[in-house]
């Protein structure tokens, strides 16, 4: 892959530029994936880092300069050969993320659950053998006793669904933010929960063909 940088309007980025040769620059990109620029004999140079080169393998947080003013955004580049590697490559951190993130909110939640049904049952227990103990004969605290019994897991219970009910409204706000983020870096389109590998292997976007991935 070879994008033709300057001023002219022959290039496949045309920049708008007086300190911008005519045809300043060849950003390409090999079978590896490295991307490097190359100066085509430029008046001004070209500069990666504020150091003036001739050809140079670059990445997308290199501070890449052409002539005395022009900034190169390496992504707005590449869209003139329909190449959105970049932006689909930061669509792998969004996919971890909301998987990391579902699987914690599920265990988070089960594990509260699990609790809050629990613990009545188990302090009826304790409190069965404390009242047994010191209420030998005593109707009072036979009859807190069986209070207890009674409302205790009913409570538990209570609290258990309460707490399980906030799952579906905390996984549907989490859905819905990764519904915005996972989409086609160029038209938009949501990914679905497809994972990002089985995306990479299809190397495009099957809706406008952006190049998720260069062969």
């Amino acid at each position: 892959m070879e994008i033709r940088i300057g001023k002219a309007n022959d290039n496949d980025f045309v920049v708008d530029d007086s300190h911008v040769s005519r045809h300043h620059a060849i950003l390409s990109k090999d079978r590896e994936g490295q991307f490097y620029i190359e100066d085509t004999g430029s008046t001004n140079g070209t500069f990666v880092n504020e150091i003036q080169v001739v050809r140079k393998k670059i990445s997308e947080s290199d501070r890449i300069r052409l002539g005395d003013h022009y900034l190169l955004d390496l992504c707005e580049a590449l869209k003139a050969e329909n190449d959105y590697s970049i932006e689909f490559a930061r669509l792998k951190q969004v996919y971890d993320k909301y998987i990391k993130e579902k699987i914690r909110i599920q265990s988070r939640n089960q594990f509260k659950t699990r609790i809050l049904q629990s613990f009545p049952f188990a302090l009826v227990g304790i409190l069965g053998i404390v009242f047994g103990f010191l209420g030998k004969g005593s109707h009072s605290l036979f009859l807190i006793s069986l209070g207890i019994t009674i409302c205790a897991p009913a409570i538990g219970i209570y609290l258990g669904a309460r707490q399980a009910a906030k799952t579906p409204g905390k996984l549907q706000e989490l859905a819905n933010r990764f519904k915005i983020d996972y989409v086609c870096p160029k038209c938009g389109t949501f990914l679905g929960e497809i994972p990002w590998e089985s995306l990479k292997n299809k190397k495009q976007c099957s809706a406008c063909k952006a190049k998720w991935v260069n062969p």
